[in-house]
C-alpha cells in the first residue's frame, strides 16, 4: 500500500547539511558503466563502503528512520567530493532514498553545494532510484524524478525487472536510464523467458526515449546476447570490478 508524499520540513535540510544523527564514517568504490559503442566510460556508479573498504551491508545495517536524511544527503556529498579528488570526468551515479527526500528542490542544495565547492559540473550527475523504496508514493517518485531532471540532473531506476518493479514510475514519469536487474541478466543467452522479457523492456524504453544499462554482466556469453539486442551501456565484473575510492580500469570484449 502506497503512503502520501511525506510533508516537507526545511529544518530537516540544515540538518542532513550538518550530518546530525550520523554516528558512524563510511566511504565509496566506484564502478565503471561502460559504453561498449565507442569504447569509453559513461559513468562511475559510488557504491557504499566501509572506511576500510568493508562491504556495503556493514554501513546500510547502521541506517534507520532517524538517520537516514542525514545518510542520504551526506552520501551526496561524499560521492561528488571524492569523485572530484580522484580526477573523475565521466558521469557520476549516485544512490538516492525517496523516502529521505521531503522535497526534491529543497533536499537537492547540499549537493549543488558540494558540486560548486568541489568543482563538479552537475550535468554530470545521475540520481539512481533502487526498487527497495516500496512504501513511497508513485506521486512523490515521480515529483523527484521531475524535478531532478527539470534541473539538469539524469535519473535512472536501478534492479528493474526484480522484486518490486516500477512500471507505475515508467507511466508517470519515465527516468533517463533504466537498469536491468542481474537476475534478469544472469545467463540470458540461455534461457527463452528471460530473453522475451528483457525484449519487452528494450522495446518500452526505445518508446520512451530513455537508454538501458545491462548491471551485473560476468560472462562474454551474456554479454554478446545483450549486445545483439542493440543495448551498448553496461555495468560488471566481465568489465571490471568496484574499486575501493579509485576508478578502475575497464576491460572490453572483442
Amino acid at each position: 500500500m502506497n503512503q502520501p508524499a511525506v510533508l516537507f520540513d526545511e529544518s530537516h535540510c540544515e540538518q542532513c547539511a550538518c550530518g546530525d544523527g550520523l554516528d558512524f564514517s563510511f566511504s565509496f568504490a566506484f564502478q565503471p558503466i561502460v559504453d561498449v559503442a565507442n569504447r569509453t566510460v559513461f559513468a562511475h556508479e559510488a557504491l557504499v563502503r566501509g572506511t576500510q573498504g568493508e562491504g556495503a551491508m556493514t554501513i546500510l545495517s547502521r541506517v534507520n528512520e532517524k538517520n537516514r536524511y542525514a545518510f542520504d544527503q551526506i552520501c551526496r556529498v561524499k560521492a561528488v567530493k571524492l569523485a572530484s579528488r580522484l580526477g573523475m570526468d565521466s558521469m557520476l551515479s549516485i544512490n538516492f532514498m525517496p523516502n529521505a527526500v521531503y522535497k526534491a528542490e529543497y533536499c537537492i542544495r547540499t549537493t549543488l553545494a558540494a558540486a560548486k565547492t568541489y568543482n563538479f559540473d552537475t550535468n554530470r550527475i545521475i540520481f539512481e532510484l533502487t526498487e527497495d523504496e516500496k512504501l513511497t508514493s508513485v506521486e512523490h517518485l515521480a515529483g523527484i524524478i521531475e524535478a531532478y531532471q527539470e534541473m539538469g540532473f539524469s535519473t535512472a531506476i536501478d534492479d528493474f525487472g526484480a522484486g518490486y518493479s516500477r512500471y507505475n514510475i515508467m507511466m508517470a514519469s519515465p527516468p533517463d536510464l533504466l537498469k536491468l536487474d542481474m537476475a534478469l541478466v544472469r545467463d540470458v543467452h540461455r534461457e527463452p523467458n528471460k530473453q522475451a522479457v528483457v525484449a519487452g523492456i528494450i522495446t518500452m524504453m526505445e518508446r520512451l526515449g530513455g537508454r538501458i544499462v545491462a548491471e551485473g554482466v560476468e560472462t562474454e556469453e551474456e554479454y554478446y546476447w545483450l549486445r545483439s539486442q542493440g543495448i551498448t551501456l553496461y555495468q560488471g565484473y566481465l568489465f571490471a570490478r568496484p574499486g575501493f575510492e579509485c576508478l578502475p580500469e575497464p576491460e572490453f570484449p572483442e
